[in-house]
């Protein structure tokens, strides 16, 4: 999935984070981006 992003892609990426949402925003973000993951996950796999 990740086969053209290295580390220092990574890092660039989550500084920029970072900068546009702030430390407290962070967390947030991640847990919600996570939820929607399982969610889509569970509603695909329901379909078929």
């Amino acid at each position: 999935m990740f086969n053209g992003i290295g580390t220092t892609e990574i890092i660039i990426i989550a500084v920029i984070l970072l900068l546009l949402f702030g430390g407290k925003k962070l967390p947030e973000l991640a847990r919600g981006i996570g939820e929607a993951i399982k969610e889509f996950r569970k509603s695909f796999k329901d379909k078929s």
